[in-house]
């Protein structure tokens, strides 16, 4: 960015240059106020046809200037692209990080909630022999069926799983 900004005060710099030029070479014709569109013409033409290499040189100043205009235009909106990237770019990182630390969270919790269903698991499997001959039938079902979710990453796509527990 720091080059595009460079380029871009070096081109400013050059079409000053040229203005000023512009400004000291410029004759002054002061057409009468009241005169047609017309005269006014006529006298700057007048003025152009005999001072030929004059207007010649302010009218390639001036080319110059409109030149270094549009690409000045051109490394601003370039210099504007590689902000809003670099912003962007910022932005995703932050959420990205963000994201990495909900996903380590999440895995955490899946551990704990894992642990606590094998714990469960074990202590229906403890009491189900006995809730069965009090209640007749059993004390809890469907552990065949438990999962928790999980978060993996390739290192660009994240994906949430399901582990049986």
């Amino acid at each position: 960015m720091e080059q595009y900004q460079a380029e871009i005060a070096a081109i400013q710099s050059q079409i000053q240059a040229l203005r000023q030029e512009r400004a000291a070479l410029a004759v002054n014709v002061t057409p009468p106020e009241n005169d047609s569109p017309q005269a006014i013409a006529q006298v700057y033409r007048r003025q152009a046809k005999e001072n030929p290499e004059l207007f010649a040189e302010l009218k390639g100043i001036d080319d110059a200037i409109a030149a270094l205009e549009a690409q000045l235009k051109q490394k601003q909106a370039q210099l504007t692209r590689r902000q809003t990237q670099s912003i962007q770019q910022q932005q995703l990182e932050e959420a990205k990080k963000q994201a990495q630390i909900h996903a380590e969270r999440i895995n955490e919790l899946a551990a704990e909630l894992a642990t606590e269903i094998r714990s469960l698991k074990a202590c229906a499997d403890q009491l189900s022999p006995l809730y069965w001959q009090v209640y007749y039938k059993p004390f809890i079902t469907g552990f065949k069926t438990i999962s928790v979710p999980h978060v993996r990453s390739d290192g660009e796509v994240w994906t949430i799983v399901n582990r049986i527990v």
